[in-house]
């Protein structure tokens, strides 16, 4: 087994096919076809199934393929690092949208003064494609405040989040001491896309409450969120840590809730077979400095009540 063939394996699995992974890899068909054999008979089982002139990774051919990624990927740097006199350590970073607006360009001054020989690339997309990311290698580390789905990644809660129920200052909800849960399923929201982690958070929550959500607007960031909430009187449930400028501006009211439900945290992500290194390590630690929230100590805000 040699890293020609993981990488052989890794192009068939991305591909779908073996004739596909042949053009990409400008080699032969029959090539690829007896490099997967010869993995097949090494580790001793099928990788994939090969049904009606298709194939299926089997659950060996996904144990390899956690591994392979990782593998070929340390294999290149180390090539990188011994081959060339200028190489440079990287870090690739992915990180949440409320992540990202909140606390990451904060995170990324703090690690490039600590390690200002490293070449630092950051990646901001909603929980889903941050974790297909992680899986495939393209990144090191992610932060997200979504649950990953994924046994074969790690995640580490680190920094202290919630969600609050956002309107206008001139939305009626803004008067109220209390709003009760019940009163939800008569309002228009602006949400999230789907894939975010704040969306996956407040949508089990509503379902397990029984109380629809009547969605008037979809948006991939939160200054679309908050500008329907100003501008149209939606409501939205938003991470405290994205409406504090326009709390402060007297722009937008907080409601929050009474129990704990939307209590979360913003968890540092990697790969189980992934080999951490110094960068990561300091990385980290730099994230643990985001870890409280101070703004509910200076503002007043409405409860959310179940009934």
């Amino acid at each position: 087994m040699t890293i020609r063939h993981l990488r052989i394996f890794i192009e068939v699995v991305d591909s779908g096919k073996m004739s596909a992974a042949a053009e990409k890899l400008f080699i032969s068909q029959p090539t690829v076809s007896q490099a997967i054999r010869e993995l097949e008979e090494h580790y001793g089982g099928l990788l994939f199934e090969r049904l009606s002139k298709k194939l299926y990774i089997t659950k060996k051919g996904q144990k390899l393929l956690s591994y392979a990624r990782n593998v070929v990927k340390q294999f290149d740097e180390m090539e990188e690092a011994m081959i060339q006199d200028n190489y440079v350590k990287k870090i690739r970073l992915g990180a949440t949208n409320t992540v990202g607006e909140c606390i990451l360009s904060g995170i990324i001054n703090a690690l490039k003064e600590s390690n200002p020989q490293t070449e630092i690339y950051s990646y901001v997309n909603n929980t889903r494609n941050i974790e297909e990311k992680l899986l495939k290698a393209e990144l090191d580390i992610g932060i997200v405040e979504g649950r990953v789905k994924s046994p074969d990644l790690i995640s580490i809660p680190e920094v202290n989040d919630f969600l609050v129920l956002i309107c206008s200052t001139t939305h009626p909800f803004s008067k109220k001491k209390t709003v009760r849960l019940e009163e939800l399923k008569n309002e228009s929201f602006a949400m999230r896309e789907q894939g975010s982690g704040t969306r996956e958070l407040f949508e089990k929550y509503m379902q397990e409450k029984g109380i629809p959500i009547k969605i008037a607007l979809e948006g991939n960031s939160s200054d679309s969120i908050k500008k329907a909430v100003i501008e149209n009187q939606f409501l939205a449930v938003i991470s405290i840590r994205q409406v504090e400028k326009e709390i402060k501006e007297g722009k937008i009211q907080v409601i929050q809730n009474t129990d704990s439900d939307w209590n979360r945290y913003f968890s540092i992500v990697y790969h189980k077979n992934k080999v951490k290194t110094y960068e990561m390590m300091n990385l980290i630690e730099i994230i643990k400095n985001y870890k409280n929230i101070d703004i509910l100590n200076v503002i007043s805000t409405g409860k959310l009540v179940k009934n």
